[in-house]
């Protein structure tokens, strides 16, 4: 499979992550090439979408030219060079069982904590098999993931959802995927800071419209990558400031170490045997 040939992409589990994936490929109508999305674009591949996820799956089918909802998961497989598998992990052996899987295809696994070893023995095939850690955005092309191993056809996906990292290895990999478990933290810390500002009089909607400004300020300083983290957040303070002063007092080399062992325990599970199907 040469790195620009897939054009047949299937996608079996049509969730928030498959939505997204789907979304990224074939929406232009975001201005980047000057279509709408729906002008049978060369540039789009088809994509075959499982039935699960039924009413997401015919939405997008309706919106997108490009985009059909197989009877079932065999012809996902069937139908495509590239095979997305986004089911949730508590439901892959459902949604895998008797699953036929040729050698000459590309499995590309996005569900956390199942490893290439073991969808391996899940499929029984010798399909290559890459491990992909694909964020929300990517339905905007701006998300960067995490692949392994690196595939110049999954590396060539990604790169164009938004830009691809391949890790060194499985427990690199793994290491990544902690760093995400994270992600609703940030959102309930934002939610926080506004609950505590409503506390003082302030109201909600005024609270949240100026921690979500606050915080999309922080969000576009990460896109200078002339600083480092530490850089950024040093640049930001001064002594004795507020800053210096909130960062000093909360966030104390007790708490990270408090936060370095929960991502500690989350990377022993994601590590650990999940042949259980638990969540």
């Amino acid at each position: 499979m040469e790195e620009d040939a897939v054009q047949r992409i299937g996608i079996i589990g049509v969730g928030e992550i498959g939505r997204a994936i789907v979304t990224g490929l074939c929406d232009r109508s975001d201005g980047r090439d000057g279509s709408d999305g729906r002008d049978g674009s060369d540039e789009a591949p088809e994509v075959f979408l499982s039935p699960r996820g039924a009413a997401t799956a015919a939405e997008l089918a309706e919106r997108f030219e490009s985009v059909r909802v197989c009877a079932g998961n065999q012809e996902v497989v069937d139908r495509s060079e590239l095979v997305i598998i986004a089911v949730r992990r508590q439901d892959r052996h459902e949604a895998l069982a008797g699953l036929r899987v040729d050698d000459d295809k590309l499995v590309v696994n996005v569900m956390a904590g199942v490893g290439i070893d073991e969808l391996r023995r899940t499929l029984a095939t010798d399909a290559a098999l890459v491990r992909a850690i694909p964020l929300p955005t990517v339905r905007e092309r701006r998300s960067l993931t995490v692949t392994y191993p690196s595939h110049p056809a999954a590396d060539s996906l990604f790169e164009h959802l938004g830009g691809v990292l391949p890790a060194e290895d499985e427990a690199a990999f793994n290491a990544f995927s902690a760093l995400t478990g994270t992600l609703t933290t940030h959102y309930a810390y934002l939610a926080t800071l506004t609950s505590w500002a409503v506390g003082h009089g302030i109201a909600s909607d005024d609270a949240e419209s100026y921690v979500r400004s606050l915080f999309q300020g922080v969000g576009r300083s990460l896109g200078d990558r002339t600083r480092s983290l530490h850089r950024l957040a040093a640049d930001h303070e001064t002594p004795n400031g507020n800053n210096e002063r909130i960062r000093t007092s909360w966030f104390t080399p007790a708490t990270s170490e408090a936060l370095g062992k929960a991502l500690d325990d989350l990377l022993g599970g994601l590590e650990g045997p999940r042949d259980s199907g638990q969540g």
